[in-house]
């Protein structure tokens, strides 16, 4: 391909100015880099003087106490169970396997069977007791009390209601030099 003089010397300066382009982007693209670095080892640094003080002051101060009152409590609780609970299980466990070998035994099995067991009598009850007639007057009185407390109330409240009557004061002068007063009260109609 034959070009001209005019077009190669075009084509070698835009090749030129292309590789500028290209020497001034990776210039920028280093010291995006740098800043990027700078940045992050800033962010590190900002992270171990503020935040990590601040997280571990919050998690003693919120966390913590709660944290160590649970392990306490379990604690406690565990140490009763120990005590109290497994002691009384194994002599439970111990009665019940006393109670069979006592079962077994062939002194115990020849008494039982000497004796004779008779059939348990059962009472039948014949109707309400007299406690059920306390209960139901005690009921009958503590209904009438009730009734008659707010029977009371609703009484008090209707004398509240009663509308007062209005007066009318009416001035007059009077024949001796002086204002003589008159308090009369309107009637509705």
């Amino acid at each position: 391909m034959s070009l001209s003089r005019k077009r190669r010397k075009e084509l070698d300066r835009l090749r030129k100015h292309a590789d500028e382009l290209w020497s001034q982007q990776q210039d920028v693209l280093d010291r995006a880099g740098a800043v990027a670095r700078e940045a992050a080892r800033q962010a590190s640094v900002l992270t171990r003087e503020e935040v990590v003080p601040r997280v571990v002051s919050s998690y003693d101060q919120y966390v913590k106490p709660h944290v160590a009152t649970t392990q306490g409590i379990a604690g406690g609780i565990g140490h009763r169970v120990a005590a109290t609970t497994l002691p009384a299980v194994g002599t439970a466990i111990g009665a019940v396997m006393s109670v069979g070998d006592v079962a077994k035994d062939a002194r115990v099995r020849a008494a039982l069977s000497r004796m004779h067991l008779q059939k348990p009598v059962v009472v039948e009850k014949k109707g309400p007791g007299v406690g059920t007639f306390i209960a139901l007057g005690a009921a009958v009185v503590a209904a009438a009390g009730v009734g008659y407390a707010i029977w009371q109330t609703f009484k008090a409240d209707d004398e509240l209601w009663v509308a007062e009557e209005d007066e009318v004061v009416v001035t007059t002068p009077s024949t001796t030099g002086g204002t003589a007063t008159t308090v009369t009260p309107v009637e509705e109609s």
